[in-house]
């Protein structure tokens, strides 16, 4: 119950909203390059994947899970996409099967943590693996980068377009915020999500189909994943494979839980992602025309998740059920 009664009056959300308008308002003052309209379209352009990627991790955390397979899917899935489009196949083709690749990755972790019941952390974490060795053995051969052909058509415009002067990745995750939001407020599959994360025996009690569910998220995540992979490629005219080994999936958990998102399942939503990726975003953005150190921005972020954690473990505190079942 003091739990309870801290969550009540402590709004992670809130918080995280007035340090994200502190900091803009810090870096305006210091920075004079940092509130021009340019450098302005170029923070929301730069968090537009981080928060598609958000989104999908949003949905699979509030089922009390968390997928690290996710950049592992985006590139591989991709890489092979563009590849096969450079060597001959039609756009649309290779995009299918790039697509269903991403998809067939995500069903098999979904498998495996519903009727497998192996814990979300470690199915994903090997599954992450697998991707990148199967895909760089069999799929994607003698380079770490992939081109975008030139000629590759319309879909070049998913990263590089605009609309009205604004970027079209910055749509596209505006669209996909919305469509996840109207998903989990107003149709059932997306109240079931809730309800599973909330209490997942409670939930087959009452007779939802469970486990279908989780591994519906998974799928989900994994047609994330390929949308954020189109216009990380798009974006700059190739995908490289080696993103996989990078912090990436880190900045992903960090802009979820930095928002409010429980990660004890059934507590969050998408506008909680998207406060933790505008702050992210400013102060990415102002450390970067400030000329840190890349690694000290990572030791900084770092810092940032940890304490995102703690403030999740005393504002969504786990139940007796949630320590019973183990972690995530």
């Amino acid at each position: 119950m003091k739990g309870s009664g801290i969550a009540r009056h402590l709004n992670q959300e809130r918080i995280v909203l007035l340090l994200t308008v502190v900091l803009f308002a810090v870096f305006a003052l210091i920075l004079p390059k940092f509130v021009s309209a340019e450098n302005m379209l170029s923070l929301l352009r730069s968090v537009s994947v981080l928060g598609i990627l958000g989104i999908g991790m949003l949905v699979v955390v509030l089922g009390r899970g968390i997928d690290l397979s996710m950049i592992a899917n985006m590139a591989i899935s991709v890489a092979w996409a563009l590849q096969l489009a450079a060597t001959g196949t039609s756009l649309t083709e290779a995009l299918g099967l790039g697509f269903g690749l991403a998809l067939l990755m995500s069903l098999i972790s979904g498998l495996l943590i519903a009727y497998g019941e192996i814990p979300p952390l470690f199915t994903t974490l090997a599954m992450g693996t697998f991707i990148y060795g199967f895909g760089r053995a069999h799929l994607i051969t003698g380079t770490d980068v992939v081109y975008m052909p030139n000629d590759i058509g319309w879909i070049k415009e998913l990263g590089q377009g605009s609309v009205l002067g604004i970027p079209v990745p910055v749509i596209v995750a505006f669209v996909v915020a919305m469509t996840f939001w109207a998903f989990l407020r107003f149709t059932k599959p997306g109240r079931f999500i809730y309800a599973i994360g909330d209490n997942a025996l409670a939930a087959r009690i009452s007779g939802l189909p469970v486990r279908p569910m989780l591994v519906a998220q998974y799928v989900i995540s994994g047609a994330i994943s390929f949308i954020a992979g189109i216009i990380t490629a798009t974006s700059v005219a190739a995908m490289n494979t080696r993103v996989v080994n990078s912090n990436m999936i880190y900045d992903v958990i960090l802009v979820v839980v930095l928002g409010g998102v429980g990660l004890s399942g059934g507590r969050g939503n998408v506008r909680n992602v998207v406060v933790g990726t505008l702050l992210i975003g400013v102060l990415m953005n102002g450390m970067t025309i400030m000329d840190i150190q890349f690694t000290l921005q990572n030791v900084i972020k770092s810092l940032i998740l940890l304490l995102a954690i703690v403030a999740d473990s005393i504002l969504n505190p786990r139940d007796e059920q949630t320590g019973q079942q183990g972690d995530i």
